[in-house]
């Protein structure tokens, strides 16, 4: 380990080091989310089967609000998780969104397009499939339940698979889920809203017009754009929109410009380290650097400059992924993935349309849809495929994306929230398909799709 080499750090500081690094390094691994976001839903699951059942869902209807004299904003446990936390979750998606048409895969045209073909295949076979099961039905709603990709287990099992498959191949996933979920959140602004008031979509169009002025200004502080993403995430719930988009909004306001450019960045960092190499020269032997204000008030002006060099987009994204990736998925599994087991009702469960609607949706819809648009995008010749991604990398990329969980949950919850058999059918349902779609895709890569990789394609 590097640190072990380091010269600076004294024997204790290392032993120190031993004990924290394993653990830093598991933080950081993304196996860690996925596993607990496993271990979440396993727990839910079993909550929901338990002697503590009546329990597990008084919390759900636990309510908690703000209170300021006669005014209160008060709503459910559960409703806090689904339309409060999961919106940083969408913030995160927008970040994404945002940084990768600005500056990822999707800024090539030739390179975004199969992609693109494949996120419009991958939602709209899955629709229509279910439609097709479920029309004039009271579960017609439920047609954006399939449309998702889990991007988080999905990405998850290609790393199970180490270097058998391209680093491309993760890329292509990622964009490709990417545009999943915009497409998930656009359904649920047009499609799951009701009740619409007009007032209020003006206020958050005030809002969201005044937190782009702050980008075009220059702002670069978090505080301002927390407040304007908490005003826009009020006036959007009491439009009767699902308040989540709230967070896709505000992720677009965020600079993706740093407020200097590289060039000014390295004269004025060599000009400090200059600074410092001059005062650090009148250190006597053996003080430390707190001995010299001014040298240390150096170092943090260096950190400073460091900081207007990179952007915003880059900055806040890196510091709120991990806590939504550890803490908020997790408890939104634990909140929504509790599906009571019950053998006698299995019958029932396995004879409703939106079970298989759902279940056929993620599986065949997702799989078919994935591979033949964009197959009819390369064979059009307006799009190409990575380097060292190929046909049968896109199939497996297909059966991985009938992983829907996370965003099939939250459109279940949404649309079925007056139906809750329905809801509890399409949860077992969307376990049931990420489950096989998962088992699928990792047998369809580890066994076809990885015969023949170049060694250039290596991770």
């Amino acid at each position: 380990m590097s640190y072990q080499n380091d010269p600076f750090m004294t024997p204790l500081e290392k032993s120190f080091a031993d004990i924290t690094f394993p653990f830093k390094e598991f933080i950081r691994d993304q196996k860690t989310s996925n596993a607990l976001l496993v271990i979440a839903t396993i727990t839910a699951i079993i909550l929901a089967n338990s002697p503590w059942r009546d329990f597990y869902h008084f919390l759900h209807q636990t309510t908690a609000g703000i209170f300021i004299g006669d005014w209160s904003f008060e709503m459910s446990e559960h409703y806090w998780i689904n339309d409060g936390l999961m919106t940083l979750f969408f913030y995160v998606i927008g970040l994404e969104i945002k940084r990768e048409l600005l500056a990822g895969e999707l800024q090539s045209f030739r390179f975004t397009v199969p992609i693109i073909a494949a996120a419009l295949g991958g939602m709209i076979f899955p629709a229509a499939i279910y439609f097709s099961l479920n029309v004039n039905t009271i579960t017609e709603s439920g047609w954006g339940i399939p449309m998702a990709t889990d991007t988080a287990f999905a990405v998850g099992v290609l790393a199970l698979l180490g270097n058998r498959i391209p680093l491309a191949v993760t890329a292509f996933l990622t964009a490709l889920a990417i545009f999943d979920d915009l497409g998930a959140i656009l359904v649920i602004a047009l499609f799951y809203a009701d009740n619409i008031k007009t007032e209020y979509i003006q206020l958050a169009v005030v809002i969201y017009i005044g937190m782009m002025g702050l980008n075009k200004i220059g702002v670069r502080q978090p505080l301002p754009y927390l407040l304007g993403g908490i005003l826009l995430w009020f006036a959007i719930h009491a439009s009767g929109i699902h308040s989540t988009i709230a967070g896709i909004l505000a992720a677009m306001t965020v600079p993706a410009k740093p407020k200097h450019d590289p060039h000014w960045f390295a004269i004025k960092t060599r000009h400090l380290v200059k600074k410092f190499e001059k005062l650090n020269k009148h250190l006597p032997n053996g003080r430390h650097i707190l001995s010299k204000q001014e040298a240390h008030e150096v170092i943090e002006d260096i950190e400073r400059v460091a900081e207007t060099a990179t952007t915003p987009l880059q900055r806040w994204e890196r510091t709120v992924r991990r806590p939504i990736a550890l803490f908020i998925l997790p408890i939104f599994a634990l909140t929504n993935a509790g599906i009571p087991v019950e053998t006698e009702m299995l019958p029932q469960t396995i004879s409703d349309n939106a079970f298989w609607g759902i279940v056929l949706g993620l599986l065949l819809g997702k799989s078919i849809g994935i591979t033949s648009f964009t197959w009819l995008a390369l064979k059009t010749g307006i799009g190409i495929l990575p380097d060292c991604v190929n046909m049968k990398h896109v199939i497996g990329i297909g059966l991985l994306g009938g992983m829907g969980f996370t965003m099939s949950i939250f459109i279940a919850g949404v649309g079925f929230t007056e139906l809750p058999t329905s809801l509890i059918n399409s949860k077992t349902a969307i376990l049931t398909a990420s489950l096989l779609a998962g088992i699928l895709g990792y047998l369809w890569m580890y066994f076809v799709a990885s015969n023949n990789i170049e060694k250039d394609c290596a991770r």
